[in-house]
């Protein structure tokens, strides 16, 4: 199809999308966050001048004249969003989300608290996307009428003044993107140029933009386009139906709280980090009770002794308590479905700590009510929370990825060869 020359205008979505330490995209319950309700994204690309070399001849003449060419460093980059949004500012910014329930029982966000001084706010980094609508000749272009921008690897922080005034308050985040090849397909496998993605941006033209979302998601494959259906080879999925939802799943009703304290990877000694367990920046208003003093004892990632933090003169100090590994309120799960990976149902269920668990698990383990009926299939499996892979035999819970069968072959004299 020849290009229709349209303009990219106005923006419509962003997806911002935790990485780890890699750059692979994570995909856990809270690790994408959808929203339209942004004032801008901007970039701009940073070059290194190139080195100039000029020698003049005896008479003051040049005799010799180079110049090196420029070379790209790095994007610095900008994100305004329309309020204080907690859940998007921890994304960008590292820090905690504060958390309470509602009158539905669900744990929602409340607020956030910045990262400490001596922090990292940006930890691992994020892809950001971002959608635009393509126009020609003033309407909508009739085919792939958005532009998907990807910027797959930025670490931002909260920046420039918070006035609280007679006007909004402003919330921008900057920092500079580079490129990053973990990005691959994206969170839903629909960008068509995955060995591109070792630059710092880039864009295409999209038939689909996730408008009207707003919240955590989880995303999925969508189906491959169908030679013949209608623009061929212009697209890599099928666009969801209908048009404004997801690829798959739904927005969190409740935050995907990893149990009792706080596990924050880049806090400083006051909150020690227990890499065996899952980083957890969720301080929940029930993570704390009163204590015998009348004073709050709040949670730490502490894996020994609870941690005293000195408290000002005259004041009882606060007493972090212990991170345990085992959630204080456990999502139970429901039934599985194989793939690469599989999923749990419901989305927020606590994952198996390991193959033991998984195999003792009432619902979908080895003598679950609700085990699988079949053997998995080639590539086929699981993530479980010690970071182990399993998948199901056809009897049982068993470690790794299903591999193929293999099948003996005998001679005439029914001897294996």
């Amino acid at each position: 199809m020849p290009t229709d020359y349209a303009a990219s205008v106005q923006g419509v979505s962003i997806r911002v999308t935790r990485l780890d330490e890699s750059g692979n995209l994570l995909t856990g319950p809270m690790d994408s966050y959808t929203s339209s309700s942004f004032i801008r994204t901007s970039f701009t690309p940073e070059y290194e001048d190139g080195d100039e070399i000029t020698e003049k001849a005896a008479d003051g003449t040049v005799c010799v004249s180079f110049k090196a060419p420029d070379t790209l460093k790095r994007v610095t980059m900008e994100i305004a969003i329309c309020d204080p949004d907690p859940e998007l500012s921890a994304l960008l910014s590292g820090g905690l989300l504060l958390s309470d329930t509602d009158n539905q029982g669900n744990e929602v966000s409340l607020g956030w608290a910045s990262a400490q001084v001596g922090e990292d706010p940006s930890g691992n980094g994020v892809a950001v996307e971002v959608w635009s609508r393509a126009i020609q000749k003033g309407k909508p272009a009739a085919t792939n009428p958005y532009f998907q921008w990807i910027f797959p690897y930025v670490k931002t922080r909260l920046s420039g003044d918070r006035v609280i005034e007679n006007g909004l308050l402003a919330t921008t985040f900057e920092g500079f993107g580079l490129g990053n090849i973990n990005f691959r397909s994206g969170p839903d496998g629909a960008w068509r140029w995955p060995a591109a993605t070792d630059r710092p941006y880039l864009y295409a033209r999209s038939p689909w933009a996730p408008q009207g979302l707003r919240g955590f998601y989880t995303w999925t494959e969508g189906t491959p386009a169908v030679p013949g259906s209608g623009t061929p080879g212009d697209v890599g999925y099928v666009p969801p139906t209908p048009p404004t939802a997801p690829v798959s799943s739904v927005a969190l009703d409740t935050l995907n709280d990893r149990g009792v304290g706080f596990n924050v990877k880049n806090g400083p000694t006051l909150y020690p980090t227990d890499t065996s367990l899952e980083t957890d920046n969720i301080l929940s208003a029930f993570d704390y009770l009163p204590d015998e003093s009348g004073t709050l004892t709040y949670p730490a990632a502490a894996t020994e002794d609870d941690v005293k933090n000195p408290s000002p003169t005259g004041q009882p100090p606060v007493t972090y308590k212990q991170r345990t590994g085992v959630p204080a309120t456990a999502v139970a799960i429901t039934g599985v479905t194989a793939g690469t990976p599989g999923t749990l149902a419901p989305a927020n269920a606590t994952v198996p700590a390991n193959l033991t668990a998984l195999k003792a698990d009432p619902v979908i383990g080895d003598a679950g009510t609700s085990k699988p009926s079949t053997a998995w299939t080639t590539g086929q499996y699981i993530d479980l929370a010690d970071a182990s892979k399993a998948h199901w035999s056809g009897t049982a819970w068993v470690a790794g990825i299903a591999c193929p069968a293999r099948h003996t072959r005998t001679d005439g004299r029914g001897r294996a060869e």
